[in-house]
């Protein structure tokens, strides 16, 4: 039996946070080359320190996308804000280190003769959905990341012009009968303008913007508020603490309410099954979950490098399924392709919508018209219906 009532929490980093940094300036140099070249096969690692971001990894496309790959990450900083001493878009020295993809890793992705394209990589991906929300996400992620993307909106529109880029938010919330009834604590720290701002000036800016995003009734008065807990917080970003791409797997996905299989999304190409066929898992989970055949859907998927058919596929439903899990598994088979082929084929991935992804989570965000989130689509419904 599954527990009914107890708290869980989740945190959200914003789009300033140094990992994500490095995450957003990854996705922009994926997209670049995806642009071009939809074929192309990127694997792009970023590091962001003090007045410095290194680029590193292996791609295989256009050469033209490599000279441009320093005004890429200048770019990218300078949208997410960065114009602080110690970071600055237009003073950080980019060192771009991308080279070659190998020929022993294209030997086993690329299709020849009978042999359809491989997975980039052996591992496991896993896709979860909840029917507790609208977008079928657990509520704490899905919360602590909107609280993050309404800061950044007041913050960039310059109608609260003393925030900075760099922020964290968690969210504790208190289920009853299963469902988000409460939230318990509240955490928020963001960089600020002035050393003369206190805690309590940090709450008096965020504070209406928190309320503004949690549902009605959720904060009450027994709700804790953790504003900027340590007090100061103007030293932020990358020269406050160094980034690196892939650092906040948990943060992409399911704020822990979910297992994770390991590999990081941002910078790799759709043929990396750490990126596609996490996605894939989450699709089918959620088509899962909209359909009725469960309230929640965890779904399981597994690769060998160089292999296209997935080694196992199994499923969830925590106890709340409609028909068995073994029917469900062989209904994932029939309603959707899973080689990374299919995947991407199904979904529409070879194309630049993945830069957008870099913050606020790659789940629980709506699909876009040229394609961005795809994977979010509910569409397999009357399809995964039919085949059980």
């Amino acid at each position: 039996m599954n527990r009914q009532n107890y708290i869980f929490t989740s945190e959200s980093v914003s789009e300033g946070h140094p990992d994500k940094v490095c995450d957003r300036i990854s996705d922009a140099v994926l997209d670049a080359f995806l642009a071009e070249e939809p074929e192309a096969r990127v694997a792009c690692e970023t590091l962001a320190t003090t007045d410095r971001v290194v680029i590193a990894g292996e791609v295989r496309g256009p050469g033209t996308v490599l000279e441009r790959v320093e005004d890429i990450a200048r770019a990218c900083v300078k949208d997410i804000g960065y114009e602080q001493k110690g970071f600055h878009w237009a003073n950080m020295n980019v060192a771009n280190y991308l080279h070659a993809q190998s020929a022993h890793i294209a030997q086993g992705v690329d299709a020849s003769g009978n042999k359809d394209e491989g997975a980039g990589d052996q591992g496991i991906m896993f896709g979860y959905a909840t029917s507790e929300t609208d977008a079928l996400m657990p509520a704490p992620i899905l919360y602590a990341h909107q609280i993050l993307r309404r800061l950044a909106e007041v913050r960039k529109s310059g109608q609260e012009p003393t925030l900075r880029p760099d922020a964290k938010s968690q969210l504790s919330v208190r289920y009853e009968g299963g469902k988000p009834a409460e939230v318990t604590s509240i955490v928020l720290s963001t960089q600020h303008e002035s050393e003369h701002q206190t805690s309590e000036d940090i709450r008096g800016i965020v504070e209406p913007y928190i309320r503004e995003v949690l549902p009605d009734g959720w904060i009450t008065k027994n709700t804790e508020w953790w504003v900027n807990p340590t007090g100061t917080f103007v030293i932020g970003g990358p020269d406050g603490d160094a980034g690196l791409t892939g650092r906040k797997i948990i943060v992409d996905t399911y704020g822990g309410a979910a297992p994770h299989g390991g590999g990081a999304f941002s910078g790799k190409d759709p043929t990396k099954v750490d990126r596609s066929a996490a996605y894939a898992a989450r699709y089918l989970a959620k088509n899962v979950v909209a359909s009725g055949l469960a309230e929640r859907c965890l779904i399981q998927l597994s690769y060998a490098i160089g292999v296209s058919k997935p080694l196992s596929i199994y499923v969830d439903t925590f106890g709340t399924g409609e028909v068995p899990e073994a029917e469900i598994e062989k209904a994932i088979n029939v309603v959707m392709d899973l080689s990374p082929r299919g995947i991407r084929e199904q979904l529409s991935m070879n194309r630049p919508v993945y830069q957008r992804t870099a913050a606020y989570g790659h789940f629980g965000r709506a699909p876009d018209a040229d394609g961005g989130f795809s994977w979010e689509r509910t569409d397999l419904v009357d399809a995964l219906k039919n085949a059980v």
